[in-house]
């Protein structure tokens, strides 16, 4: 890069004074200012583009990388799991080709039952709560109808 000394700013400045004049001077040097300002923000704009890019494409690297990983992860798994059912069911019939065969003592046994679902007394279970966890918890223990529940919660006149 271009090293700038003490001496040649001032010769710089000596010329730009003669050139320029001490009246459009400052405005000059105000507005180069401005310039070399925004050609640095402009290089450090391009300097994150770039960092970003290359960020970038090393996280598709890593990303790529971990797919393939997973992929083969996946397949291996896939492999055992394929190998483990296939040996499972050739264990298993192995097991029951004796049980194939109908014996007496199955056909004289009874069918199963039918599941029944239980009947719940909803009024039972509701009155198994004692009254004093009903209170507490707010649970209402009778209907009340809208103007009850008015003169009930209004306030005593006198």
């Amino acid at each position: 890069m271009i090293d700038f000394g003490f001496d040649k700013l001032a010769l710089i400045g000596a010329v730009a004074l003669i050139v320029i004049g001490p009246e459009k001077l400052p405005r000059v040097a105000r507005t180069v200012g401005h310039m070399v300002g925004k050609a640095q923000r402009y290089v450090a704009d391009v300097k994150a583009e770039v960092n970003r890019s290359i960020e970038l494409e090393e996280l598709q690297k890593m990303k790529s990388q971990f797919e393939t990983a997973a992929r083969d992860v996946e397949q291996t798994v896939r492999t055992e799991v394929n190998d483990a059912a296939s040996s499972f069911e050739s264990n298993w019939s192995e097991v029951t080709a004796g049980l194939s065969a109908p014996s007496d003592s199955s056909s004289l046994a009874e069918p199963p039952l039918a599941y029944q679902p239980v009947r719940k007394n909803w009024r039972v279970k509701r009155s198994a709560t004692p009254q004093w966890y009903k209170q507490r918890a707010g649970v209402r223990t009778h209907v009340q109808s809208g103007a009850a529940r008015v003169r009930r919660f209004r306030p005593r006149a006198g």
